[in-house]
């Protein structure tokens, strides 16, 4: 056979496997959402958050505001900047879909591009490293492993799925970086900024898990080459994706983001099978924890039966081992000292998120299980999981009108809640009147805020970051607005700059303004964090384009 006909062969032969096994995720993805087109939403403890940001992104959109940074409608209508700590990719998503699609049918059509997304990711990252028939398992398995499917019906974590979807890019990219170096970089880079962008809690795990799988493959090689190549690819990454990192991370003083770490979702209280919480809480944990005991049973049994690939892939299977035994590791009370010193991992709050790495484990050495009999594995395997995923489905909240309630509510400008730990510094949700005016007056005696009485308003702009008005008064007056206090607000009164006030019981904004008629302009500027997180992100992108142009220059010089 002559080369040019083995290579049509081959073209061939991949088209044809691509086209199956896309629709082999496709037709799994379709599986775990049916219900909901019969059900409606599974109505999981994130579905408000997630929708509501969606809304409120599109809402924004209409605005002329392109890239949002402040939730308006959160904390019902008083804002939170929200956008700036939500990394982008999951509203982003969400909010384009809901500008074409009904909002009610978005969560569905979400999760099932977040499912194909997965399957698709594993099946690249293992048919390097296993049989055809064995890489379309493991993208399967890793689609439908029951963490997804927890994620899918009791938890509603939409940018948390999306995240663990991309993980397998990430590892396929690491370890092309070892094998063929620089080639695979970009792939690393790229992804690892994408996770970065998807969910925070699933950007910490990543990041130690490719600091433990960088330390495995040094031991493993006896060099710090791995080190190297793979700590370039991860800064490059965070990079890429500084202007979200930089402003989340230095605005974190401005909020309350402790109260996202409270004794509620501290990572000590929710270990596996934990009791000392909230009953809410423990019950939730415990659902949880048995989704972790099937997860970590099987992925045992398979690292037991896998000894083929640990013979023929040694250094694949210890590296993968390692981050499995650890992820399990940190789901026990033993773990305890690493979540208390290990920089930023108490903000995942919960350790059963661990299981977003053993579903990857899970996945892959499952798949490479070898057994004389593979075919009675993966139909144990399927019954297993299948049992696991219709256990979850049946356990969860059905509600078709959660999402058209979100919706309801925030046109008809009631506002929603907001997500703890985004309140800016100062603001009391326990003392707000969610039937406050736009502009309140502040009583000078009482300091209780009612309806206008001496001071007149003319509203000419109230949007998501901008507000115009006009007062006239006969007296000083303080007034009292519908929105938060946030350092990001710069306040000019008739083209002179204002520094406002915070209520000392709710914290929102208050303006003190002289006696006579005042033109009054909010706007919620561009702060230096973000244009120094934004001009790295743009040089990042530039020294990221130019070698990987060069190299697909040279690639394409030697096909010609």
């Amino acid at each position: 056979m002559s080369f040019k006909k083995r290579m049509t062969t081959s073209e061939g032969f991949e088209k044809t496997s691509s086209l199956l096994v896309f629709y082999l995720v496709a037709l799994t993805a379709t599986a775990i959402v049916l219900p909901m087109c019969f059900l409606g939403n599974a109505s999981g403890h994130d579905l408000q958050p997630h929708v509501a940001s969606w809304i409120e992104v599109a809402s924004q959109w209409r605005e002329g505001i392109v890239w949002p940074r402040w939730a308006a409608g959160a904390n019902y209508n008083f804002g939170e900047p929200r956008f700036i700590f939500c990394p982008p990719l999951s509203w982003l998503i969400g909010a384009a879909l809901g500008s074409i699609l009904p909002w009610k049918t978005v969560p569905g059509v979400y999760v099932w591009l977040s499912i194909v997304v997965a399957g698709i990711a594993m099946w690249v990252f293992a048919r390097e490293w296993l049989s055809p028939t064995r890489a379309i398992v493991a993208a399967i398995l890793f689609a439908a492993n029951p963490y997804h499917i927890a994620l899918v019906y009791y938890r509603s974590a939409f940018a948390e799925l999306l995240a663990s979807a991309l993980f397998p890019f990430v590892v396929c990219g690491f370890l092309g970086v070892l094998r063929r170096q620089w080639s695979r970089a970009p792939l690393l880079a790229v992804s690892f900024a994408a996770v970065w962008l998807s969910n925070a809690p699933a950007a910490v795990m990543t990041t130690y898990s490719l600091a433990l799988l960088l330390g495995v493959a040094c031991f493993m090689t006896r060099s710090i080459r791995p080190l190297l190549f793979g700590a370039v690819s991860m800064v490059a990454g965070l990079g890429l994706a500084a202007f979200y990192v930089l402003p989340a991370w230095w605005e974190q003083r401005w909020v309350q983001i402790n109260g996202a770490i409270s004794t509620t979702y501290n990572p000590e209280h929710n270990f596996l099978f934990a009791r000392a919480n909230e009953p809410a809480v423990i019950h939730f944990n415990w659902k949880i924890s048995t989704v972790a005991v099937v997860l970590i049973l099987l992925t045992g049994i398979a690292l037991v039966l896998g000894r083929n690939l640990r013979h023929e892939r040694r250094a694949i299977w210890w590296m993968l081992a390692a981050v499995s035994v650890a992820s399990i590791f940190l789901r026990l009370p033993l773990s305890t000292f690493a979540w208390r010193y290990l920089p930023e991992l108490r903000y995942l709050q919960f350790p059963w998120r661990w299981l977003l790495v053993l579903g990857f484990g899970f996945g892959v050495f499952a798949a490479a299980a070898g057994m004389r009999r593979r075919v009675v594995w993966w139909l144990t395997l399927a019954i297993v999981v299948g049992g696991t995923s219709v256990t979850i489905a049946g356990d969860t909240a059905w509600d078709s009108e959660d999402v058209p309630a979100v919706v309801e509510s925030i046109r008809a400008g009631h506002g929603y809640e907001g997500i703890e730990g985004f309140q800016p510094v100062g603001a009391n949700l326990d003392e707000l009147d969610d039937q406050s005016p736009l502009i309140g007056e502040v009583d000078p005696e009482s300091g209780d805020i009612h309806t206008l009485e001496t001071v007149k308003i003319n509203v000419t702009r109230w949007s998501a970051e901008d507000k115009v008005f006009e007062t006239k008064s006969k007296e000083p007056a303080k007034l009292a607005l519908r929105l938060f206090q946030y350092p990001a607000w710069e306040i000019q009164v008739d083209n002179q700059a204002l520094h406002a006030e915070a209520a000392h019981q709710t914290g929102q904004m208050v303006l003190p303004l002289v006696s006579g008629t005042h033109h009054v302009e909010l706007h919620f500027r561009r702060t230096r964090d973000r244009t120094i997180g934004a001009a790295i992100s743009v040089v990042s992108l530039i020294c990221f384009l130019i070698p990987t142009t060069l190299q697909i220059g040279r690639r394409i010089r030697r096909i010609d």
